[in-house]
């Protein structure tokens, strides 16, 4: 019997197979490199990508030489602890072109229901959907026509990190795509038309350069009633791009979504009422604040009266540490 259980546990492994614990030639935090040239061990960054090892507990780097990558990527949830770095954030970019407006049948990922749009929350660029992500020194860009809805930047991870990268695109640009995750944007150069930061997460975003290249809106959270915190920006710029004379500091996608711009240097393009309620009994849920910004834009005195100024008090307690600090009360019964 024993044999017989022996040599179908072998049939098994053999027609199944199982996985190896066995270090294998990435499993280390060596970095690897990726280059278009061929001068690295990958030309792609989603090949990289793909040999990191599920659940990784140490920190492996994935540094990506100047030139332009056209891929479509998706970091999943069992990837952790990895941080792409560009040689150059300007000259080492990942770029795609989908739109909303595309069939199925024409964006090259998607072949089923050939007749169904792609739909906004497919257009992205990179979607990032583990924990504990860097990146670094990196342009990421979608760069469709303006024809629709198109993300360069999807997040659904938590503790995600952004240094120094610009995120380039037209409308919805980045999608902060998850309730209660925590995303840093530190020293970034995000631009866009209509609603080009989106989405339920919490996000900080520090010195950061918002480029608005429309009449439009820059911000549209969602930010659910039982989430503290949704979008901070703090010591950010706004810039307006030729032409732009209206811009709304943000719009409330859903019921209760909040936004705060702090210490921030406005233009004079910012629209005098600041806000937009999106649909009118929003303006009896949205969070909408402001503290001590300047600039020819950051004069209050006809903002809409649903917005207000946040005290020194209040202000105080608006620090990074405390807008991403987590309690847990989830027990079993």
């Amino acid at each position: 019997m024993t044999k017989r259980i022996l040599v179908l546990a072998m049939l098994l492994i053999g027609c199944y197979g199982i996985e190896s614990h066995a270090a294998g030639k990435y499993d280390n935090p060596d970095t690897i490199v990726v280059a278009r040239d061929g001068t690295g061990e990958f030309r792609t960054v989603g090949e990289a990508i793909e040999v990191c090892r599920a659940f990784m507990d140490y920190h492996k780097v994935i540094y990506i030489k100047k030139g332009t990558y056209k891929e479509k990527i998706i970091i999943p949830q069992w990837v952790q602890n990895i941080e792409l770095c560009g040689e150059d954030r300007d000259e080492t970019i990942i770029t795609y072109d989908d739109h909303a407006n595309l069939t199925m049948a024409a964006a090259s990922l998607f072949t089923l229901h050939s007749s169904l749009k792609l739909g906004t929350f497919r257009t992205y660029t990179l979607r990032i959907d583990a924990n504990d992500i860097t990146l670094k020194n990196l342009t990421i860009e979608n760069n469709a026509a303006r024809l629709g809805q198109a993300v360069a930047l999807h997040t659904v991870g938590d503790r995600l990190r952004f240094q120094n990268c610009r995120f380039l695109g037209n409308q919805d640009t980045v999608y902060t795509g998850l309730e209660s995750t925590r995303l840093l944007f530190d020293h970034c150069y995000i631009e866009g038309t209509t609603d080009f930061i989106f989405g339920p997460a919490t996000v900080w975003f520090e010195q950061c350069h918002i480029h608005c290249k429309a009449d439009s809106y820059i911000t549209a959270a969602s930010t659910p009633k039982h989430v503290s915190y949704g979008y901070v920006f703090n010591n950010c710029t706004i810039t307006v791009a030729e032409g732009v004379t209206k811009v709304y500091l943000g719009r409330p996608w859903r019921d209760y979504g909040y936004t705060l711009f702090m210490h921030c240097t406005l233009p004079a393009e910012i629209r005098a009422e600041g806000w937009h309620h999106w649909e009118k009994q929003r303006e009896q849920t949205a969070r909408y604040m402001e503290f001590e910004n300047n600039g020819p834009g950051a004069d209050t005195t006809k903002r809409v009266a649903w917005s207000r100024q946040l005290t020194k008090k209040e202000a105080k307690e608006i620090t990074m540490e405390h807008v991403f600090k987590r309690e847990d009360s989830w027990r079993l019964k």
